[in-house]
């Protein structure tokens, strides 16, 4: 849970990044954001939340 709220705030914040530089419009987020709505109902879902926590558990081997 602690992994997906951050990953939920980076993202939130590179979205608004994004937008902010009118490289991304509200469309795309749009877009963007159904589509990760949907993808969380399907099967793909288990596969998506197992590549996010193995990212997030490599990311968490370094240490700055």
């Amino acid at each position: 849970m602690l992994v997906s709220t951050s990953a939920v705030l980076l993202l939130g914040l590179l979205i608004w990044f994004l937008l902010r530089i009118r490289y991304l419009r509200w469309a795309d987020a749009l877009i963007c954001g159904a589509f990760g709505f949907l993808l969380s109902r399907t099967v793909a879902a288990p596969f998506v939340q197992g590549l996010l926590d193995g990212v997030s558990g490599f990311l968490g081997l370094f240490r700055f």
